[in-house]
């Protein structure tokens, strides 16, 4: 298992409490996975808009179970944002 970082930003950072707590994973799918069992409610339903960096890459369209993480790396949960 990789051991890493997740932070969350705007409405996640919001929905999760916590600015980043710590992932023990191998793919993207079983740390938020992880993360969906520890935070219930507002969380799970921001993760459902939220687009996904890994180590500063976009995750995009991948499945989250093909996105592989590294030891000591971050995922950035970043929620739909407003703007103009």
């Amino acid at each position: 298992m990789a051991q890493g970082t997740i932070r969350y930003w705007a409405a996640a950072k919001a929905a999760a409490g916590v600015a980043e707590e710590p992932y023990d994973a191998e793919t993207l799918a079983v740390a938020l996975e992880a993360v969906r069992a520890r935070h219930s409610g507002e969380l799970v339903r921001v993760l459902q808009r939220s687009s996904f960096l890994v180590d500063g890459d976009p995750v995009g369209t991948r499945g989250h179970e093909t996105v592989r993480l590294a030891e000591g790396g971050t995922v950035e949960v970043l929620p739909p944002f407003a703007g103009g």
